[in-house]
């Protein structure tokens, strides 16, 4: 089984503008994420997808390589299908450009996932939530079944309870790390965004619309992705 990885990475993020080329201690931040993933000891190839020459540079400068994508496109994965037209894989994971922790504990546990079981079509992984996140809208979370498959995502706290719950929360927090088996992003990737999707601007939502199974691993350690400025300077505090 080939699995590859890639990067969706573009400039005119609408919260946080430049984003991957914002620097976090003494690099920017998507070359943090270049180097996490080639970490990973299950990923045969890892490539950015961008729609910006800026960003491109800085991928090169890191020793990466790069895609380029139209600026179009209406969601990372639909980014990362039209950067990935010509390759070869089974598997693709999608690696969020905002997520300079990450590291081969994450990718390589999703990677397995497809290894032992070829049939799935999709994966991603969730940690315990804190309990300031759960109002949190920037902190999205996720529901599963007894399967360990999600039920649904939300920014919103969910599930939705008329009494005050005491104890563990029933939702983990997303962490924006994804695999798809080729198939079904080929699926994905030629269906109109649905509704809920638009809804919550989750872009995971699109697949549990088409009937997806999506696996949920859990994993301990929670990781900081930089969604706004103040994330990256609680980032640069932490590392600091």
């Amino acid at each position: 089984m080939k699995i590859i990885a890639v990067i969706p990475a573009r400039y005119g993020s609408t919260r946080f503008p430049g984003k991957p080329l914002v620097q976090l201690k003494d690099k920017p931040l998507i070359q943090w994420v270049i180097e996490g993933a080639k970490s990973a000891k299950l990923v045969s190839d890892i490539y950015v997808a961008t729609d910006d020459q800026r960003i491109a540079d800085a991928v090169t400068a890191a020793g990466g390589k790069f895609l380029m994508t139209r600026s179009e496109c209406p969601t990372g994965t639909d980014r990362i299908y039209e950067a990935t037209q010509k390759l070869d894989f089974d598997v693709v994971l999608n690696i969020q450009g905002d997520e300079p922790q990450i590291t081969a504990e994450y990718i390589d546990l999703l990677a397995k996932a497809f290894i032992d079981q070829p049939s799935l079509d999709m994966a991603t992984l969730a940690h315990p939530i804190a309990l300031e996140d759960i109002e949190n809208l920037n902190a999205v979370k996720v529901i599963k079944n007894a399967n360990h498959e999600a039920i649904y995502f939300s920014r919103f706290a969910i599930p939705y309870s008329r009494e005050k719950v005491a104890g563990t929360p029933v939702c983990e927090k997303h962490i924006g790390l994804y695999g798809y088996s080729k198939n079904f992003l080929n699926k994905f990737c030629t269906s109109e965004q649905s509704a809920i999707e638009k809804a919550e601007s989750l872009e995971q939502l699109r697949a549990l619309h088409l009937g997806a199974k999506i696996k949920v691993l859990s994993v301990k350690k929670p990781i900081q992705g930089v969604d706004t400025p103040e994330d990256l300077a609680k980032l640069e505090k932490m590392l600091s």
